[in-house]
């Protein structure tokens, strides 16, 4: 960002950031959060945040071998879709349970990545990009069933 940047809020996935302040720059893991931008800062909100000598290679890779053997296991399992509508409770469990392992994997990486030794690069398939899918139609409210307070023809025009 430079200085007399636009106002901007923005949503973080895990991963390195570099910032500068005045000549110099400094590299650091953060998780998953949100960053906003002003005229002349850059605030970034993540629970996850490490800088290069707080990290143990040797601990992460550890905790990393377990964080995948933990996902091996759970290929085998159904796994239900985020937007299945009377999916079995323990298919749903098993997709959160995934996503945490798969967001722990990600936070894993970033440090090792940040350390100088990264993961080869890797996709599942079932990792989910960008913004969520719109709602069904049956999900949005009508006109008649808008919240009170709301403007019933901004919902109309909306769709």
């Amino acid at each position: 960002m430079l200085p007399g940047h636009l106002p901007l809020l923005a949503a973080l996935r895990t991963g390195i950031v570099a910032y500068r302040r005045g000549t110099e720059t400094t590299r650091c893991a953060v998780g998953t959060g949100f960053a906003e931008a002003g005229p002349d800062k850059l605030v970034i909100l993540t629970n996850e945040y490490a800088e290069r000598a707080e990290i143990d290679p040797v601990l992460v890779r550890k905790e990393l071998a377990e964080v995948q053997q933990r996902l091996a296991k759970l290929e085998a399992v159904p796994i239900a879709l985020p937007d299945a509508k009377g999916a079995e409770a323990s298919a749903v469990e098993a997709r959160d349970r995934r996503e945490a392992l798969v967001g722990r994997e990600n936070w894993l990486a970033a440090e090792l990545e940040l350390y100088g030794d990264p993961l080869p690069a890797t996709q599942r398939p079932y990792e989910e990009f960008g913004p969520p899918s719109p709602p069904d139609d049956d999900e949005v409210p009508s006109g008649s069933e808008a919240a009170p307070g709301s403007d019933p023809d901004r919902v109309r025009r909306a769709k």
